[in-house]
């Protein structure tokens, strides 16, 4: 195995995307023949910062290795013992979840859970267009008034202080269990399990990065210690949570959390229970998504999520909870196929929003933040196109849909690595630009006042400024490894992903390879451009650049002559629709090699 020691990847210093190449961590340049698995599994770890004494136990994440005592969390052991009183006297508790698949796991992981302990709970999701975020003070009052003496917000209620006085008043306890961002002060609440509370351990603290749906696991852990320690498994069977981290995993993909530590071990097993297809709903959900084979992590994020987040975004909202639920499989697959249809409903529409919005970006080019706004919007798909703007642009992007019966606009917002959009949302409410809004460091959302969306987007361009042009100034094509194209190859592929799972905080491996001719290019669906590579090895090989036909890179793919050659740059994929599986790359960035 040759270390190449060039700082930069095939010395290529500038990219047709503008990039340097360069290498994540002084990684490999793979002679033909050169790939030892364990050896670049070794190195894949490494360079995602795992230290030589914790490189066997990142090999096969498990909960064993990575699960923290739930006690370390704020009011955990609180919350555990209230469900428990409400379990042992049979109180009505609902569990009331936000729209999104963090939500909608959170939400079916206790239901599931207090199910298995022979207690029978409500659910309550708010409307996307009509409730909006977070939990309602006159829901939760109306919740209460119908019987409910204890309701759990799952992925919502840290910043709800006025909803959860209305609850308090109205005797009606309330337990939060959510990850995003808190004030200083927290709203009333029976309990507020939140790694991300100011006043949380620095060990609490650290597992920040947990989706709401992990949370909930490690409440499900305590309440059941807290019920073994009460004697209520003496003629009880104990729940199998092990059999619940399919929801887990899907939750914390779909909800881009962090993957490393316990959220790598979470994911990791989850897609083993996964694979068992023991859940009805998640069975009917996998089959929908058309995947007949063992679910991958990337498969949670583009097939299963969005199915799960159509219901939420242009559907009903409870559809999500119903199907993770459900122990019907005719209902499962019914429900299951509603979800398919809504999702391509749902890629109508966010096309339509996203033709509106790039249109905006050209007026935009000296903003460090993009704020695109348009009247008529669907609220449900803003949150997917300021992803894909933040992509295209490489900035952080907020999109906002005004309504100009009431004089507000609804905002979604992507942020890009080192620059905090949640904390500055926050602040923007708390300077008075905003009616509501909070996140975290990479997503967040926000109600403006129509008539103050020019202040706030010019408060916002300041106060972010300085991060951004750093951000994109220390942008660059991080390469794990470099091949020609002879190496790409299936059993390099399944050596490369059995050191993930991959996602935020754990990036997917990219190589570089080359140097190539295009022996064809043409555009397939609506913009992806799909090519044929030749090596100077006489090896040849498929790759796509998935929505690149009107970008630079897409460009120069398109117009490439067959005589010049190329360095490319992306994710080795395997593509198993032929008769056998063939190793493929996806695109990302491509240099001249000459």
């Amino acid at each position: 195995m040759a270390i190449n020691t060039v700082s930069h990847v095939f010395g290529v210093e500038k990219s047709l995307s503008g990039k340097a190449w360069t290498w994540r961590a002084g990684n490999m340049n793979l002679d033909p023949g050169d790939v030892n698995g364990d050896d670049l599994v070794t190195q894949l770890l490494r360079a995602r910062g795992v230290t030589d004494e914790d490189l066997e136990k990142h090999r096969d994440p498990t909960l064993r290795a990575f699960l923290p005592d739930p006690s370390i969390f704020q009011d955990m052991d609180v919350a555990a013992e209230r469900i428990a009183q409400a379990i042992l006297t049979a109180e009505t508790v609902t569990v009331y979840g936000d729209y999104d698949v963090d939500g909608a796991t959170s939400a079916a992981l206790l239901i599931r859970l207090l199910r298995d302990l022979g207690h029978e709970a409500r659910y309550y999701i708010p409307d996307r267009l009509l409730e909006g975020y977070g939990p309602s003070g006159e829901a939760l009052v109306k919740l209460g008034q119908e019987g409910s003496s204890l309701i759990v917000t799952v992925d919502c209620g840290a910043m709800a202080h006025e909803a959860l006085a209305m609850a308090h008043e109205a005797g009606v306890d309330v337990i939060v269990v959510d990850h995003h961002k808190c004030s200083p002060e927290l709203p009333k609440a029976a309990a507020m399990v939140n790694p991300n509370r100011l006043d949380e351990s620095d060990e609490a603290a650290s597992h920040g990065h947990l989706a709401a749906v992990g949370l909930a696991f490690l409440l499900a852990i305590a309440l059941v210690r807290t019920l073994r320690a009460s004697g209520y498994f003496e003629n009880r069977t104990e729940p199998d949570l092990f059999g619940l981290l399919d929801l887990v995993a899907l939750g914390t993909v779909a909800d881009v959390a962090a993957l490393h530590g316990l959220n790598r071990a979470f994911v990791t097993q989850g897609l083993k229970v996964m694979a068992r297809r023991e859940g009805t709903g998640m069975a009917a959900l996998i089959d929908a998504s058309r995947i007949n084979r063992a679910p991958k992590s990337s498969d949670l994020g583009f097939a299963l999520g969005p199915r799960i987040n159509a219901g939420g975004r242009v559907g009903e909202s409870t559809l999500g909870v119903r199907l993770l639920t459900t122990e019907d499989p005719a209902e499962a697959q019914r429900i299951a196929a509603q979800l398919s249809s809504l999702n391509e409903d749902r890629r109508a529409i966010e096309a339509e929003v996203q033709e509106a919005a790039d249109a905006q970006i050209d007026g935009q080019h000296n903003r460090a933040v993009h704020v695109l706004s348009g009247s008529g919007w669907h609220p449900g798909v803003i949150g997917i196109v300021a992803g894909r703007i933040k992509e295209k642009t490489g900035k952080p992007s907020l999109i906002i849909a005004l309504d100009e019966a009431t004089g507000l606009g609804k905002g979604s917002g992507r942020s890009i690595m080192g620059v905090d959009l949640g904390a500055a949302i926050i602040a923007a409410r708390e300077e008075g630009l905003l009616e509501a809004g909070g996140g975290h460091a990479m997503a967040a959302g926000l109600t403006v006042e129509i008539a103050k969306l020019g202040p706030f987007s010019d408060w916002l361009d300041a106060k972010l400024g300085r991060s951004v042009e750093k951000a994109m100034r220390n942008q660059s094509m991080l390469l794990d490894l470099a091949l020609a194209p002879g190496g790409l190859q299936p059993d390099l592929v399944e050596t490369i992903e059995s050191a993930g799972p991959y996602g935020v905080g754990w990036p997917g491996p990219r190589i570089a390879v080359g140097p190539v001719r295009l022996v064809k290019c043409d555009i397939v669906g609506a913009d992806h451009v799909r090519i044929i590579a030749a090596g100077d090895d006489g090896r040849s090989f498929k790759g796509i650049a998935f929505r690149a036909a009107e970008s630079p890179l897409g460009q120069a793919l398109l117009h490439a002559s067959r005589d010049r050659k190329l360095w490319l740059a992306g994710r080795a994929k395997i593509d198993d629709w032929g008769p056998r599986p063939q190793a493929e790359l996806h695109i990302e960035d491509a240099a001249w090699a000459n």
